[in-house]
């Protein structure tokens, strides 16, 4: 089973738009699993308009509760609280829920052992059915961290799909940037395609993610969306990756149809399949597809 994640060093740059359309591509010709792991804002679901079928909580750290009907107000609890979460109100401990960490450092210093320890709901993780495969997503809520330790569990749950239905490919809509994110949308990925656009910014991100996949021993190929915007920056980039042995596999036009498809639910390649963008993309899937190793495959 091959596995294709797509990313991009900063977010805006039409990663999304690429997936789903590599996906309808794909579905034409082979099994698919997809999977968002952009979890803290995920938007794959708008373009293919799945099915939900399972919603599962994504819980992650802990929260400081005092018993009051065991503390003996000691004090012990607040002096050594870093986040200042522990308040004495009405003659009683208690801890604010929004500013506490969960460092557990009140639980193992209560000498009553009043503090309990409740697991937290960090966000939801969905199973659903698009028209091109299975797709695993998630939604992290607001101000919750460990999107991380989400991602692995989007990635996981595709992969047990992917090997009980035997597909041939999972395509991984991963998070923008170099962090911990998308460290766990990357591993064990056989391909990386990076979307960038032709700005000095875009450039610059382009060269981190780069970096980031070659310690990871990934291989990679780069697409530059909206090329004919800055042809000038675009063909710097291109010689920027030529120079890196990495293979530009696609320069896709401006073209205002992509946001109409957006509009309408739909990936580009079926919303106007003979529009430039569209043939562009078809390009892109060709050399991705061969990248993949899928050559002999119809």
């Amino acid at each position: 089973m091959k596995q294709l994640v797509v990313l991009s060093g900063k977010g805006g740059t039409g990663k999304t738009s690429v997936v789903a359309a590599l996906a309808d591509l794909a579905s034409r010709e082979m099994s698919l699993v997809l999977a968002d792991a952009d979890v803290d804002a995920a938007n794959l679901e708008l373009v293919l308009r799945p099915i939900k079928l399972e919603e599962h909580a994504f819980t992650s750290g802990y929260k400081a509760f005092i018993d009051t009907s065991h503390c003996t107000q000691c004090g012990r609890c607040v002096e050594v609280c870093r986040s200042d979460a522990i308040k004495v109100t009405l003659g009683a401990h208690q801890v604010e829920a929004l500013a506490c960490e969960g460092c557990l450092a009140c639980y193992y210093v209560c000498p009553a052992q009043a503090v309990e320890l409740h697991e937290c709901q960090a966000g939801l993780w969905f199973r659903s059915n698009s028209r091109f495969g299975p797709l695993v997503h998630a939604h992290l809520f607001a101000a919750q961290e460990n999107s991380g330790k989400l991602v692995a569990t989007v990635k996981q749950q595709a992969r047990a799909l992917a090997e009980e239905g035997n597909a041939d490919l999972t395509i991984v809509d991963g998070p923008p940037g170099i962090g911990c994110p998308v460290l766990a949308a990357t591993a064990g990925a056989t391909l990386a395609l990076l979307v960038t656009e032709p700005t000095a910014s875009g450039a610059h991100d382009l060269e981190r993610v780069l970096e980031l996949l070659e310690q990871m021993r990934v291989p990679a190929m780069v697409c530059i969306n909206k090329a004919d915007i800055d042809c000038v920056q675009a063909n710097e980039i291109e010689h920027y990756c030529e120079a890196r042995n990495t293979a530009v596999v696609g320069r896709l036009p401006y073209d205002e149809v992509v946001t109409a498809a957006m509009v309408q639910g739909e990936p580009v390649t079926s919303y106007r399949p003979q529009s430039a963008v569209s043939l562009a993309l078809e390009r892109v899937w060709g050399e991705v597809r061969r990248g993949l190793g899928f050559d002999g495959k119809r």
